[in-house]
C-alpha cells in the first residue's frame, strides 16, 4: 500500500466526534489574547544579536529593497560587524530578568490577564515577539492548547506602520497559514486615538512633573520611518501627529510645551524629520536648559528608548550646553496603562465574551 503525501498542513489533535452523525454541541472555547510587540534577541551578546537582526531585518516590510540586493548587503556587510557594536549597547540597558523589552511585555501579558481574572472573564492571555522568542507560531499554539478557537491579536503599537502593526498580521497570518483548523482571527489596527491611551501618558506626564518640576520643552520622540514609505501612503506620520495633538488637549495649557520629533534614523536616504539628537543639540544651543522626553510610541522601554535617549540623547543635549535632560519612561506595566488595555481589548473582544 503506498503512504499518503505529506501535507503541508500540521497535524491537529484527533477529534473523538469527527465521525460522529450525531456530534455533542461544539463549544469555542475561551477567547485568546495575543499581545505581539516587535522583538530582542535573546541575550546580549553578538551571537545573539546577529540571529535576531537576521530576522528582523530580512522582512522586507522592514527593509523595503529588493531581496536579492539587500541580503548582499546584509549578510556581507552588516551582520559580520553589527551585532559586535550593539552588544555593549544591550548589556549596558539588561535587566536581571533579561531584555527589557520582553520584561516589560511579558509584565503586560499577566497584568491583563489579572484583569480578566479580576472580572471572572474566561479569557488567555499570551505575549509573543514578532522577531525572536517567544514566537508568534508558538504563542497560537499556546492559545490553542488551551482550548482558545478565537482569537484577537493586538500588535503593540498605538500607531499604525507597515514596518510593525502589519508584520503582526503578517505572523499571525503565516501562523493561521500551517494549520488545517484555523481559529477565528481579529485584529486591533491602531489606538492612538483611546482616551484611556491618552489619559495614562497624560497622567505618567503629570506625574513626573509633580516629583520633578515642569520644563522648558516635552519632547515627544516617535520612532522614525523612511519618509519615501510616507509617500507612498503609509499613515504613521499622520498618526503620530493626531497622537501629539491629542496628549496636547489632554494637557492642557501645558500642552503647549509639546514638541515632536523622530529617532532611530537608518540608512542614508532622508527619514521623517524633524530628527530627535539635532532637533535637541538645536535647543541647548538656542539656549533650552531643561527638556523631557517622552516615548508614546513605545509602550515598553527598550534599546531605543533607554540606549538611544535615555543614554545617547541625554549626552548629546548636555554637551550642547543644556542644563537638565529628563527621560519620562513608557507606560510599561503602570496600572493606569494595564486598564486602558483592559479596557481596549474588552470592546474588541464584543461578541465573544
Amino acid at each position: 500500500m503506498s503512504k499518503p503525501f505529506a501535507s503541508r498542513f500540521r497535524p491537529e489533535p484527533a477529534d473523538p466526534h469527527a465521525f460522529d452523525t450525531r456530534p455533542p454541541a461544539r463549544e469555542p472555547g475561551p477567547p485568546g489574547v495575543l499581545l505581539v510587540n516587535l522583538g530582542t534577541p535573546d541575550e546580549p551578546t553578538a551571537g545573539a544579536i546577529r540571529r535576531y537582526l537576521a530576522e528582523f531585518l530580512s522582512d522586507p516590510r522592514v527593509i523595503e529593497i529588493p531581496q536579492w540586493l539587500w541580503q548582499i548587503v546584509l549578510r556581507g556587510f552588516i551582520l559580520p560587524r553589527r551585532p559586535a557594536a550593539l552588544a555593549p549597547r544591550y548589556r549596558e540597558i539588561w535587566m536581571p530578568e533579561g531584555s527589557p523589552l520582553l520584561v516589560w511585555s511579558l509584565a503586560q501579558a499577566r497584568g491583563l490577564q489579572q484583569c480578566f481574572d479580576a472580572e471572572g472573564l474566561p479569557v488567555r492571555v499570551q505575549a509573543a515577539m514578532r522577531y525572536g522568542k517567544p514566537a508568534v507560531a508558538a504563542a497560537i499554539d499556546s492559545l490553542r492548547e488551551q482550548g482558545c478557537e478565537r482569537i484577537l491579536t493586538v500588535p503593540m503599537y498605538p500607531q499604525y506602520a507597515a514596518s510593525t502593526t502589519a508584520t503582526a498580521v503578517d505572523a499571525v497570518a503565516a501562523a493561521a497559514g500551517a494549520l488545517r483548523n484555523q481559529p477565528e482571527l481579529r485584529f486591533i489596527k491602531r489606538f492612538y486615538t483611546d482616551e484611556a491611551y491618552i489619559g495614562a501618558l497624560a497622567a505618567r506626564v503629570r506625574a513626573h512633573w509633580d516629583a520633578h518640576g515642569k520644563p522648558e520643552k516635552l519632547l515627544l520622540s516617535f520612532h522614525g520611518l523612511p519618509r519615501r514609505v510616507v509617500e507612498q501612503g503609509d499613515p504613521y506620520y499622520r498618526d503620530c501627529m493626531e497622537t501629539a495633538d491629542l496628549l496636547r488637549r489632554a494637557l492642557g495649557e501645558d500642552g503647549a510645551l509639546v514638541e515632536v520629533s523622530f529617532q532611530s534614523r537608518f540608512g542614508a536616504e532622508k527619514w521623517l524629520e524633524p530628527y530627535t539628537e539635532p532637533t535637541l543639540k538645536s535647543w541647548a544651543s538656542a539656549g533650552v536648559r531643561r527638556v523631557d522626553v517622552m516615548c508614546p510610541g513605545f509602550l515598553a522601554d527598550c534599546l531605543e528608548t533607554l540606549e538611544e535617549i535615555q543614554g545617547q540623547c541625554r549626552k548629546a543635549f548636555l554637551a550642547a550646553g543644556g542644563r537638565e535632560f529628563r527621560y519620562i519612561p513608557c507606560l510599561n506595566d503602570d496600572p493606569a496603562w494595564i486598564d486602558a488595555l483592559a479596557g481596549l481589548v474588552r470592546r474588541h473582544l464584543g461578541g465573544w465574551i
